[in-house]
């Protein structure tokens, strides 16, 4: 899963990545409204955590034009704790609200909580054949047995999953796996999707040439 984190604290912003990239999440960090809006515009994010005080507009601002294009989940980080602040953002679009300070593992389960409502399921759990992935955890087990995965292997089997049943584009299944920040080997997917089969088993993605790949329908 890819994240979108608008903030203006860099230490804070520091530790935010640091502590969901342990959790397998993709993260990209900017800390002006202009550059987000135009981020979201290029890139496809899963979910959004958004501060309000940010140094070139209001984080209103950025959540306003967001939600004129985009669906994903918005999670409000703020110091301002007042009730009229908290009723606009919801107003405006956001699906949570969470003032600072806050709880680093509260946080965590407010994101799953919202990923899991975005998808449509009641618990934390992704059943396929003989295969749970369990995102509270982050983790696999195939036949019972814990399955050793990279981040990038987590999170492409996780959205493979996701959307199971459809084929998922190159681009759409590299905006998932990769930050801005991170340089992208031409064959990397290629490798990810072999490393998947190798561990797991071979039928669980199928390649649809000249478009990309899918977990076909659970039968």
């Amino acid at each position: 899963m890819r994240i979108l984190l608008i903030e203006d604290d860099l230490q804070l912003a520091s530790g935010l990545k640091q502590s969901l990239n342990a959790e397998q999440y993709t993260i990209d960090h900017f800390d002006q409204v202009k550059v987000a809006l135009n981020a979201v515009n290029q890139e496809h994010y899963d979910l959004v955590i958004l501060d309000l005080g940010l140094p070139d507009a209001d984080g209103f601002t950025f959540l306003q034009g967001y939600r004129k294009n985009h669906t994903s989940p918005v999670l409000i980080l703020t110091a301002r704790d007042n009730i009229d602040d908290k009723i606009k953002g919801l107003d405006l679009g956001a699906d949570d609200y969470l003032t600072k300070p806050f709880d680093v593992s509260e946080l965590q389960a407010r994101i799953r909580a919202l990923l899991r409502r975005s998808a449509g399921r009641a618990n934390n759990l992704i059943l396929y054949q003989n295969l749970i992935l369990n995102q509270q955890s982050r983790s696999v087990l195939l036949d019972d047995a814990p399955v050793t995965l990279s981040r990038r292997e987590y999170n492409l089997l996780e959205v493979l999953l996701e959307n199971e049943g459809r084929v998922m584009s190159r681009v759409s299944l590299e905006q998932t796996l990769y930050s801005w920040d991170d340089e992208i080997e031409s064959n990397a997917l290629e490798v990810h999707i072999h490393n998947l089969r190798k561990k797991l088993f071979s039928a669980l993605i199928k390649t649809v040439r000249g478009v990309g790949y899918m977990v076909p329908k659970n039968e």
